[in-house]
């Protein structure tokens, strides 16, 4: 895709005589939101630390805002703008949770030679646009399993990235707060967040995605429209079986 933001070619990863990544392309465009799906061990969260930096790919290429990625640091990557959410939330336990956004704040002010600014505001603000308004000064232990899902949201902003990588931020959700987490998602990619959106719950991934890609074991099976690929055959045996 010219003028990616994220421009992935011809990506692979081995686990020793295991491949768990194969010749993968995906290019994604500023703005866009992309939802990545695939049965268990299809090789998504693979791709993702390949793509953050986590993991390093033996083949191919990852581009980001034009730069070549392979070889360079996880914090080195969201110094540049690409930050990635857990699918199991990781706060420091002993830090309130304005603490806990301070610590990527102070780190993107002090790597991008920013003048001073006022750190607990910023803070507010993050928390006021997760819906963690006056929560602040709690410990992480006392938030509930949703609130925890918006702090690690809030801690992957803190970094102020041009492309967010959520995975699988609705995990064991129920239905109103999916939707809270939606809504979320949305309205940062309403101010300008480019999205790559993990996640199981397809009524979620339907509604979010302007796009879909689909792995299946290590591979990319279907990339387009999503009420196209749902319909794709090889991605209905996949998911349902023949």
């Amino acid at each position: 895709m010219s003028g990616a933001l994220l421009d992935v070619a011809g990506l692979g990863k081995r686990f020793g005589g295991f491949v768990a990544l194969e010749a993968i392309d995906l290019a994604v465009a500023a703005g866009e939101r992309v939802g990545l799906i695939g049965p268990n061990g299809s090789g998504k969260s693979t791709l993702v630390n390949c793509i953050s930096g986590t993991l390093r790919n033996e083949t191919g290429q990852v581009r980001f805002a034009g730069k070549v990625m392979d070889g360079m640091a996880a914090h080195r990557r969201t110094r540049l703008g690409l930050a990635r959410s857990f699918q199991l939330p990781r706060p420091f336990h002993s830090l309130t949770v304005t603490e806990n956004l301070l610590i990527p704040i102070e780190y993107v002010v002090h790597q991008r030679g920013e003048g001073r600014v006022d750190l607990i505001a910023r803070c507010a603000e993050l928390l006021e646009m997760v819906g963690l308004a006056g929560r602040g000064d709690d410990l992480p232990a006392g938030l509930t399993q949703v609130e925890m899902r918006k702090l690690e949201l809030a801690r992957a902003m803190a970094a102020e990235p041009r492309l967010l990588i959520a995975d699988e931020a609705m995990a064991g959700l129920s239905h109103q707060e999916v939707d809270d987490i939606l809504t979320l998602l949305v309205r940062l990619n309403d101010q300008g967040v480019t999205i790559i959106m993990i996640e199981h719950i397809m009524r979620a991934v339907m509604q979010f995605s302007q796009r879909l890609v689909v792995l299946v074991a290590g591979r990319k099976i279907a990339d387009g429209v999503p009420e196209e690929v749902i319909r794709n055959p090889e991605v209905e045996r996949a998911y349902l079986g023949e």
